[in-house]
Order: C-alpha cells, then structure tokens, then sequence
C-alpha cells in the first residue's frame, strides 16, 4: 500500500478536475448506498450464506466499501496498454478513481474503529486519534522531510531507508490505533516527498519488487479463505445479488456523471467501464474486513467472486465500446468505385 500511496498524482487528481470529482461522487455514493441498503434490506439473504453474520453500523459500512471501491493501480494499467492514457476519459477515470480510493479507505477505517488495540476507547475516540496522526504526517513530517531531503545530500542518499522506516513506524502506529497495517502503509506513502512532483525510482524500484515478492504470498493467504466449494443456492442468490448492485451502481452513475460533465457519449461509457474494476484493492479490503472479523469465509468468498467478476468485465466491455464507436464511424453508404473506360470502350 506504500507504493500506492507514493505513486499517487496529486497533480493528475487536479487535472481531472470537476468531471473526475463528479464522476468520483457518483460512482461512490451510489453503490455504497446500494450496498449498505442491500446489507439492511436482504440481511436475510446474507444470513442464509452465512448465519452469525453481522448486522450492525460496521458490516453496513464495510459492504458500501466493498460494493464501491475502484482499483487504482489496475485501472490505471488498463489506460496505459488501452491507449487511453493522456486521453479526456483516461484522465478523467484515473483522477476519479484516486478520490474514490482514498474516500473508501477513509470510510472503511471508520467502519473498523473500535476493533484490535481501540476496543477500549470509544470509536469516535479512534477516528480523532486517526485523523490526528494523518494531519501531523500531512501537516508536520512531510514538510519537515521535504526541506530536509532538499538540503541535506545524505538524506537523498538515504530515501530509501527514510521510506522503509516511515512505512513501519505508520503501519505500527495505525495498528495500535486498531486499524491494519496497510492504512499505515498508505499513509506513508502519500507522505513521503516526491522529486519534482514525480516518484524517485531509488524509491519506488525496491519497493515494486518487495511488493512483487510478497504478492504471491497475499494471493495464498487469500485462496486459503477462498472456498467456492461452500457455496450452495443462497450463496449464487447473494452472489447475484452483489454482483447486480456493483455493477449496475458503478455503471449508470459513472457513465451519467460523466455526460452531465460534457464528456461524450464513447468517452461516458470508456470512464464508466474503468470505474468499474475493482482488482487488487478490493482483495485487500476484503482481506481487513475478514481479519477484523467483520465477515466470514462464505461472504469472503462471495465478494472476492464478485471482484474477480467486475475486473474482468473491464477488458471485454471496453472492446465492445470501441467496437460500437468504429461501427457508428464507419460510412453508411459505402459507393461502389465505377473503373473509368476510355471513350468508345465498354
């Protein structure tokens, strides 16, 4: 999550501009209000999957995560290899999904306050101390690391040793305020200075591959607690369920949103398809909420399906956009090249 956090464009959020935070609004509102009320409106469908599930202010605010978060760093691939990147609806979908990570992790860091470390304090309590921690590596150490890293030539020998350092002190930090790990991750990450507005690659480079090598351990951990195998009737009904609120809640308001902000209708659809993927964030969101122990193996499991599901509809439903524009391009009346005979030739 520090690579995520440090690799974010603050820049690019600005480009993107009132269509990427209109985009951004609706396509998190609405399927986060749709997951929340289909959690309290169908909680008996949730119950048949899995019986001792919760029902209570946190599993509602977990589902409105899990049904609106968009993948960063996956949609932000798919506009480079789709050539969308630099485009109106590439820059649009990127700035938008960067607003919707953060608010999402915002939100589900409100839904785990009171859990670990914080059951003794109230969760009010737990979001102040949150809020005042982010502050002060806002506000106070990514200043102080800035001028610090632009005076001092040991210190920008040493980025890399100030990155690892800053992400454990905040991943500890943040989990003894009984948040996961990775919010502290995050945090770092959009702390740490960036040369010229750009990520340093002494920095970034060790990082990608740290991540690279543990990444498959993230995908064993998450098969473990991944048994399809345990889903019976009710659980395709939930599954169906889910799928439809994601769905429909990421792409009607992604492609409206972007129309009211004048983008057209090829451009609409593009941000809308993006928008919709959800990837690896989702896998870790899924993946605190069942070490919280907000979910079980069998919601776990429906959920990552429905994760798999959304992001790989990306591809072929941005495929089928583009098809459609190259027909509504292509000539309706194709005419027919008459060869041209000399005179008194037939």
């Amino acid at each position: 999550m520090f690579v995520v956090g440090y690799e974010t464009d603050w820049r690019q959020l600005r480009q993107g501009g009132r269509a990427a935070a209109t985009v951004a609004l609706c396509a998190a509102l609405v399927p986060a209000g749709m997951g929340a009320g289909a959690a309290g409106l169908f909680h008996g469908a949730f119950t048949a999957v899995q019986p001792h599930q919760s029902d209570g202010r946190a599993f509602w605010m977990f589902m409105a995560v899990a049904t609106s978060v968009t993948a960063l760093p996956v949609l932000a691939a798919i506009v480079r290899e789709r050539g969308y990147a630099g485009s109106p609806a590439g820059t649009v979908a990127t700035a938008a999904a960067g607003i919707m990570d953060v608010a999402a992790w915002l939100v589900l860091a409100a839904a785990l306050a009171g859990a670990g470390h914080a059951a003794a304090r109230p969760w009010p309590m737990t979001l102040l101390l949150i809020a005042l921690f982010a502050a002060a590596l806002v506000l106070v150490v990514r200043p102080v690391l800035t001028r610090w890293l632009e005076r001092s030539p040991v210190a920008q020998g040493s980025q890399l040793t100030i990155a690892l350092g800053l992400a454990l002190s905040s991943a500890w930090v943040t989990a003894e305020l009984g948040l996961h790990p990775v919010f502290g991750g995050l945090l770092a990450g959009l702390t740490m200075p960036r040369t010229g507005g750009v990520p340093d690659a002494d920095v970034l480079r060790p990082m990608e591959q740290t991540a690279e090598l543990l990444l498959p351990l993230f995908f064993v951990t998450t098969g473990l607690s991944f048994n399809v195998g345990s889903l019976d009737g009710d659980g395709g009904v939930l599954l169906a369920l889910i799928l439809t609120v994601a769905v429909l809640g990421k792409l009607l308001p992604g492609y409206a949103a972007a129309r009211f902000s004048g983008m057209d209708t090829h451009q609409s659809a593009v941000v809308a398809a993006l928008v919709n993927t959800r990837g690896l964030t989702e896998l870790i969101v899924l993946n605190v909420a069942l070490d919280a122990g907000l979910i079980g193996q069998e919601l776990f499991t429906v959920l990552v399906l429905m994760a798999l599901i959304t992001t790989l509809m990306t591809g072929p439903l941005l495929s089928l956009i583009e098809r459609g524009r190259n027909r509504r391009n292509a000539p309706h009346d194709v005419e027919k090249a008459v060869p041209v005979m000399p005179d008194g030739q037939r």
